[in-house]
């Protein structure tokens, strides 16, 4: 039997006018952090909070350089990038006390980027059982904590750095 689930803040996303521009791009030039879930900006790149998160917490390290392939970063930010990721981990570690962490690219559409023309590294927070019977059955994603909230926490962390 086919059961609908209700998840009224998805319209926004839905109904919505879709970015025509490069999602990480508009995000550097703009100052408005706290509204773009921006956590921390680097010399080089920036730390963000994924909109349409995996699970609470699903953080995204990229570029300021609009760069979409990993062989065309150059040294000094393949660095800094991979050093705001272990600052993610530590954060998330501290802050959600995660039992595991996903960590990773996706290289091209077809191996999952959604944002395939901006090079990005996902750092996703796991507990057991966060990937249930939902995704299964109803093909959707239980994220139990409001973006805000989660916002406001690893912020007061990331302010620390």
């Amino acid at each position: 039997m086919e059961r609908p689930l209700w998840a009224p803040w998805r319209i926004k996303y839905i109904l919505g006018e879709k970015e025509k521009t490069c999602l990480f791009c508009r995000v550097v030039e703009e100052d408005r952090d706290v509204e773009n879930l921006v956590l921390h900006r680097g010399r080089l790149s920036f730390v963000i909070m994924n909109l349409y998160p995996y699970n609470p917490g699903h953080l995204m390290v990229a570029p300021y350089e609009h760069v979409s392939e990993l062989e065309d970063l150059a040294p000094d930010v393949l660095l800094e990038i991979m050093l705001l990721s272990q600052d993610c981990c530590r954060i998330l570690k501290k802050t959600m006390s995660p039992q595991g962490l996903n960590a990773g690219f996706n290289l091209g559409e077809i191996a999952g980027s959604s944002i395939k023309e901006h090079i990005h590294l996902h750092v996703v927070p796991r507990w057991q059982g966060d990937n249930n019977f939902m995704p299964v059955l109803a093909g959707t994603r239980v994220v139990p904590q409001a973006l805000d909230e989660t916002y406001a926490m690893l912020a007061q962390e990331f302010g620390k750095m």
